[in-house]
């Protein structure tokens, strides 16, 4: 998705639609004076008049038809267009005010005063779909604050809508992708799961209202190059029919089972047809199979690449008709869709398909309130208060602490005393701004707390140095490193990458440290002369951390991922678990981190032999997964509710798990499954049930797992089936046969599918 603060910065991209706005200004605003007079006139006392789409008494539909069989072609239009920098246009005889369909919401809302909670690549490491719908929720709020206290000065300011681009769940399908902190990791279930947290959490639990409404993107097929080796905007993905089906839409049906009001259509190709213009995709599997009642919007310019970079059709008025009829509503950042008359006029579209189009844009408008008496809504209330909160900043504290993975502990964590000097160094030991990942709101630096804040009370004396001219690390100081270091009783490296590195628009060329960074860590190493070294990172895609992994020198390693404002703050009490139960590390990888590079097929091989755990080939640095506890587990029991079943039932796996630890701490169970011998192509082992529980001290806990039909079924050459024979079931805090355990034991158990 292109905008702010991601590639819509590129100037190439800005220019692009910055003149697209002149071209569609007169249709955007023409009404904008007679708007604003009439408004006034309404304030003098003027009584405006009412039609049936505004009385909250008739029936959602009746209300819909009303209001669309009023609105003129010539007023449908500009409705079906959404340009940065500007709103929908306010239709004065009807009473209808502007909209602002760009909203980006990933973890906050994006260039906004507001709470920065983890990047979404965090959050999937929490294995917690409850966490990921606390934090949507609270982002929803702010972001139904902001549009209040527009709504009520009149202003419709673009980013500040109540229709969210939010969030991404496309695959975590190559660790050089740019876009990798926005997701939810490589796994189409735990994708779908946290999804519909999101969704549920964000829209809102209210039987009339939405909140703020879901998007899901990029649909699909999308998972890089963003531009290494070559551009995102003409890309041609080129996937299998069964691959497309087992991984790259299960988490997006999830999403419309969740309810979400949008789905956003990609930039790329999908197997030689644009994803906005795939009439496939869009119409055929989304609403006639699945039942989608929503919007489609395009990402911003992918209307106009289906001309410019994918060469696919040649005029606006053929690829109008063409987007339309596929499916998507409504285009983003580019105009061509103000060529619907001509369209009309060649006969390549009919005004009861343009009319047709616009009504899953009204209707979301009517669900969010929006022609109802301001009264009924109770969101109308949600003032700007919200923003910021005690309540926020503490659910973006926890909300850290639950995302952080520990990769290595020699038994120096939980830290238990201050020490005499501290240092920390490195990139990201003062850095206040890549902490919180693309797509954060705009935070007060009074409100955020950088690594070596958060571990001041660690030391008598604590000494930071980054060492690099920035995250990057293209010069580095080794003075600054070994002033900080001589003489510290602990070290703490912060290392990463940032949105610097890795970005929308920006894939990473391999998954080394950047820069000189590994100097840092080695120096720091060298010169702690064997006080204990702790090495932070700070990243999304899997960096080779080898070196440290097998070091003895290096005591213990934190994976951060991008923690948001209460960075510092979190990372000292998971160090020192005083923050409670969610300061005791309990996240798990949730991507794949290769030893190799040469490990993963090419970026552009969309093929899955290979690609995420599902189908890897050879031994990984660190699983899918993976993540160590300072409790200790033992899992006493697995039994399933069925010995054979019959394919499309459930089957219910207990796992009783006993924390044999002396702390309190949450723990994230993971059932597996591997199918018997078959032709058909299917992955290699495959999580079906997952979830994270508390288990105090010394309790013995019995879960119960349900695995659903959808999780073991396969993609054949007819469609969905089942693989007769033995399926093995595991259970346990890590995937199965991995060379790099994380203490858990893994149980084992079978059923018969019929």
């Amino acid at each position: 998705m292109l905008h702010s603060p991601g590639m819509e910065r590129k100037s190439v991209l800005f220019l692009v639609g910055f003149f697209c706005f002149l071209n569609a200004e007169k249709l955007l605003f023409r009404d904008k004076h007679q708007w604003l007079e009439e408004v006034d006139g309404r304030r003098q006392g003027e009584e405006a008049p009412s039609f049936p789409f505004q009385d909250p008494t008739l029936p959602w539909d009746q209300r819909l038809d009303d209001l669309v069989s009023r609105l003129s072609l010539e007023e449908i239009v500009p409705q079906t267009l959404a340009v940065y920098g500007s709103h929908t246009p306010a239709i004065p005889r009807l009473n209808i005010n502007p909209y602002v369909w760009i909203t980006e919401c990933l973890h906050g809302e994006v260039n906004t005063y507001g709470t920065s909670f983890p990047q979404s690549i965090g959050l999937a490491a929490s294995f917690s779909d409850e966490l990921v719908y606390d934090v949507a929720e609270a982002t929803s709020y702010e972001v139904r604050a902001h549009w209040n206290q527009n709504r009520k000065q009149g202003t419709y300011a673009s980013g500040i809508g109540l229709s969210c681009f939010s969030p991404v769940i496309n695959i975590m399908r190559h660790p050089l992708w740019g876009r990798n902190q926005e997701t939810y990791g490589e796994d189409p279930y735990v994708a779908g799961k946290l999804v519909q947290g999101y969704v549920r959490g964000l829209q809102g639990d209210n039987s009339r209202y939405v909140r703020a409404n879901a998007g899901c993107k990029h649909f699909d097929v999308h998972g890089g190059p963003e531009n290494i080796p070559v551009s995102r905007f003409s890309y041609d993905a080129k996937v299998s029919m069964r691959d497309w089906r087992m991984t790259f839409l299960p988490q997006f049906k999830m999403c419309v089972d969740a309810g979400s009001y949008s789905l956003m259509c990609s930039y790329n190709r999908l197997n030689g047809v644009p994803a906005c213009a795939n009439q496939q995709l869009l119409t055929n599997i989304t609403r006639a199979e699945w039942g989608f009642g929503g919007y489609v919007v395009s990402d911003a310019g992918a209307v106009s690449n289906i001309i410019s970079e994918h060469k696919y059709l040649k005029t606006p008025e053929e690829t109008v008709a063409a987007c339309i009829k596929a499916g998507c509503n409504l285009e983003l950042g580019s105009t061509i869709y103000t060529a619907t008359s001509q369209a009309i006029a060649k006969g390549l579209l009919t005004e009861q398909q343009v009319r047709d189009n616009v009504r899953a844009l009204m209707y979301t408008r009517l669900r969010l309130g929006e022609f109802d008496p301001e009264e009924m809504n109770p969101y109308n209330a949600i003032n700007m208060s919200v923003v910021q909160s005690d309540l926020h900043r503490e659910l973006a504290l926890q909300a850290a602490m639950k995302t952080f993975v520990l990769l290595k502990n020699d038994g120096l964590l939980p830290l238990t005393k201050i020490y005499n000097r501290v240092a920390v160094v490195g990139p990201f030991a003062q850095e206040a701004n890549e902490i919180y990942g693309d797509y954060s709101p705009s935070v007060s630096p009074q409100f955020t707390t950088t690594v070596a804040q958060g571990l001041v009370k660690l030391g008598r004396t604590v000494i930071a140095a980054s060492g690099c001219n920035g995250v990057k690390c293209t010069s580095y100081s080794r003075d600054g490193i070994t002033d900080a270091v001589e003489g510290a009783d602990l070290v703490f490296v912060a290392l990463g990458t940032g949105s610097a590195i890795e970005s929308e628009g920006n894939d990473r060329a391999d998954i080394s440290l950047p820069g000189r960074q590994f100097e840092v860590l080695l120096d720091a190493v060298r010169i702690a002369n064997g006080k204990p070294v702790i090495l932070l990172l700070f990243n999304a895609g899997p960096l080779d951390v080898t070196w440290a992994k097998f070091n003895p020198k290096v005591s213990a390693i934190l994976e951060c991922f991008f923690p948001g404002e209460r960075t510092g703050d979190a990372i000292y009490r998971t160090l020192t678990a005083s923050g409670g139960t969610n300061s005791i590390p309990a996240g798990r990888l949730p991507a794949t981190w290769p030893s190799y590079l040469t490990q993963v097929p090419p970026i552009t091989n969309y093929d899955m032999a290979g690609h995420t755990y599902r189908y890897y080939d050879g031994e990984p640095l660190y699983a899918f997964g993976y993540g160590l506890s300072y409790a200790s587990f033992l899992y006493s029991s697995l039994t399933l509710s069925d010995q054979s079943i019959v394919g499309g039932q459930n089957i219910t796996a207990t796992v009783g798990v006993l924390n044999t630890g002396k702390m309190d701490a949450d723990e994230v169970i993971q059932v597996y499954v591997s199918w018997p011998d078959t032709k058909l192509v299917v992955p290699k082992i495959q999580l079906v049930a997952f979830t994270r529980v508390l288990i105090k001290a010394g309790e013995h806990k019995l879960v119960d797992l349900v695995v659903t039909p959808e999780r073991i079924s396969v993609w054949g050459d007819d469609g969905w089936t089942y693989v007769e024979g033995k399926m093995t079931v595991y259970a346990g805090g890590q995937q199965p046969n991995q060379r790099t355990s994380s203490g858990s034991n893994i149980l084992q158990a079978s059923f018969l599918v019929n």
